[in-house]
Parts: C-alpha cells; structure tokens; sequence
C-alpha cells in the first residue's frame, strides 16, 4: 500500500507544479451544503420546497430599519449538489484567490446528511481538480436551529455522538471516498481531518483515553492504507488545552469569530473582527499546537433563521472593504506565526453561510466585492507558483 501513498503524492505534486492550485497562500473558504434537496430535510419537517436552505434565505425580512434583508444571491437559489452550479462557483474561487474548499461533513444516525453537495456537486464538476478540498466532520447536535418558525431552538432532532464501531465506519468512509484523491488538501504529506466539536467526540467514545485510543488507530489505518498517517486539525470552540494534548491534535483554526466574541450589543464589524484577530496568540499558547492556522469571519447575522419577532444579536457595517482589513490582519500574522514546514494556510468562513450572514459568494448588493477583496490581498490562485506540501 505504500505504492499507493508514493503515486497519490506524486500525482499531487504534478498538479501544484502545473499551476493547478499552487499558491504561496492556501485560503480556505468553509462550505456550508445545505443549498440543495437533501431528502433527510423531511425527517427535521423543514424545507418543503425542496431547495434546501435557501429557503430560510428567500424567507428572510429585515427587523429593524436598516436591517438588509433578505439576501439575495447573485447566481440566484441553485442546487450546490449540481455539479454545473460547483462547476461556476470553482471558477470564481480560484480567480479571486480561495484555492481551497473545507467542506462540513455531517453523519447522524448511522448514515450521512447534505453529503452530495461535496460528493456530487464539487467531485462531480468537471474543473474540481483546480483547487484543494478538506473534510470538517460537523459533529454538532441538531435542534431546531434550521427551523425559521421556531424560537425556542433547544428540542434536539439528532445526537451527533458515535461509539467506537460507528467512528471505524465513518473514518473508512474518508479515507475510501476522500483521502485517495490528488486534491485532497494534505500537511507534511497526511491528509486533513478537522473535527469541528472535540469534546462532542470525547463524549461519544467515552472519555478522553478512549478517544485518543480511537484516533491512534485511526492514524494507523490510514499509515497502513498508504496516506502516511492523518493530521487531526481541529476547531477552537469550546476546546480543552489538556483534552487537546492528550488527542496528539496536530493543529487548531477557528470557525468563525462569532466563537470568541458573541455580538452583543450589535458591535460594528470592524471592532468584532479586530476582537477577534487579537485572539491568535493567546490561542496559539493555550493549546500548544504545532500549528495554529489565523482566520478571517466575513461577519455574522443569524436572522433568517429566526422567526419575525425574535431579533438576534448581530455584527452591524459588514462590508468587503472591512472584511478585507481582516484578511489582512490574518496574512500578516499567518506570515510571522507559520513554522518552517507548515502551509501558509488562512481559513475563512465562508464560502456561503448566508443564514449566518458570512459569505463571499456574490450577492445582489455588493456583487463579486467580498471575493475581490480576497483578490486584492492574496491575488488569482491561477497560476501563482508556491510552496509543495
């Protein structure tokens, strides 16, 4: 199996060295994959037109005198399980600059949710091979945070927790369907698996021994399959420095800012982002992760998933000219911060998280200005030569 491992990283290298998607940056955009038909919708008794989320944002209305809503999208409603929809939307990613998509992966109840916007949709387009692709398992509880019509969000639909034998399925999974492929996003050579809640993860295996247990077997099922291993990254929400050193946790980055400094008060975008960029260090530390990768959040506003009455706190002045102050500030400390070795990588978040009020994708009000503002800083992840991984 060590072949295989040579040949995937071989094939790997060729694509970085024909342009593909090398880039001295690596400006990874999280992909939110609700936009199209899931059939499991029904199961939560949500989404009847059968768009997906984009219903909550059609239905979407401004709470207060200024308040823009709903958004709406430039491309119109369409179904990212399409690979003609991702095919588009791939090209606009790599000409402004994100040459990389982290997917949210969810698994509830022995089998997979909103899996085909990545393995239809992304896998699917012809032009995927352009950029790099990561899996984040979401292993986030389901309440009715999804349900518009609903205030109190606090009923749970699903329990994210999975046992030992569960965790061995899904883990296969990646590695069969993911890791083998010549653009999925690999530091020193393993593949990348983010695990967005930890302790969601401790909890399911039943405690942290046995956890580190299911991840050390985890590494040595992809060493033994040829990848060389896995790099555990993590999400820095809610995280335990002593949980995480006790995982070997390979790296941490954030989700969105909005996980260090909730909007009360409605704060401005530019003193919440800044808020946030002063976070790194202090987060880098604590953890004591070889990696710690910055992170720039286009903003944040829940609204559209509530119903009329019920106004949420919200980040006030978004803007692609504030949102590009922030992506600076994480480029400047990515460039003092990274360990000789390590990717010069900068999450952001997010391609389309548009019932969270934090996309690039272009909208009918600022059209391409959030995705130029990344070109503006990192410039076309077409053709740039950079650092192999």
């Amino acid at each position: 199996m060590k072949t295989l491992y040579g040949a995937i990283l071989a094939s790997t290298l060729s694509l970085c060295c024909s342009g593909a998607f090398a880039s001295e940056y690596d400006v990874a955009a999280y992909v939110w994959p609700a936009y199209q038909p899931e059939p499991r919708w029904a199961e939560l008794g949500i989404f009847g037109e059968g768009i997906g989320e984009w219903q909550n944002v059609k239905e979407a209305v401004p709470k207060w005198d200024g308040h823009c809503q709903p958004l709406v999208p430039l491309w119109g409603y369409e179904n990212e399980a399409d690979p003609k929809v991702v095919e588009k939307k791939i090209d606009a990613a790599v000409s402004h600059g994100v040459n990389v998509f982290i997917y949210d992966w969810y698994w509830y109840g022995g089998r997979p949710f909103l899996e085909d916007a990545l393995d239809k949709g992304f896998l699917g387009a012809p032009n995927n091979g352009k950029m790099k692709f990561f899996v984040m398992w979401a292993n986030h509880h389901v309440n009715k945070l999804w349900d518009n019509k609903v205030a109190n969000k606090m009923s749970l639909m699903w329990r994210a927790w999975v046992d030992i034998d569960e965790f061995r399925k899904i883990s296969r999974r990646w590695m069969d369907m993911y890791f083998s492929r010549p653009n999925y996003y690999r530091i020193c050579g393993k593949p990348v698996l983010m695990i967005y809640e930890l302790r969601t993860f401790v909890e399911g295996l039943g405690g942290v021994d046995k956890a580190a247990a299911a991840l050390g077997e985890f590494r040595a099922e992809c060493d033994k399959a040829g990848y060389g291993g896995v790099h555990i990254m993590v999400c820095d929400y809610k995280l335990d420095p002593d949980m995480v050193r006790r995982l070997s946790v390979d790296s941490a980055t954030i989700y969105n800012f909005v996980h260090w400094s909730r909007p009360f008060g409605n704060p401005d975008y530019s003193v919440w982002a800044e808020n946030g960029a002063r976070r790194f260090d202090a987060a880098k530390a604590s953890l004591g992760v070889g990696m710690y990768f910055a992170h720039a959040s286009a903003g944040w506003d829940t609204n559209p998933r509530w119903p009329a009455g019920s106004i949420q706190p919200t980040v006030l002045n978004s803007t692609p000219e504030k949102f590009e102050a922030a992506l600076r500030r994480a480029k400047d400390w990515c460039d003092r911060n990274t360990p000789s070795g390590a990717p010069k990588l900068i999450t952001v978040n997010s391609w389309n998280e548009w019932t969270e009020g934090s996309y690039l994708e272009p909208d009918t009000r600022f059209k391409f200005g959030y995705l130029e503002a990344v070109k503006r800083v990192f410039g076309s992840a077409e053709g740039k030569k950079g650092q192999q991984l």
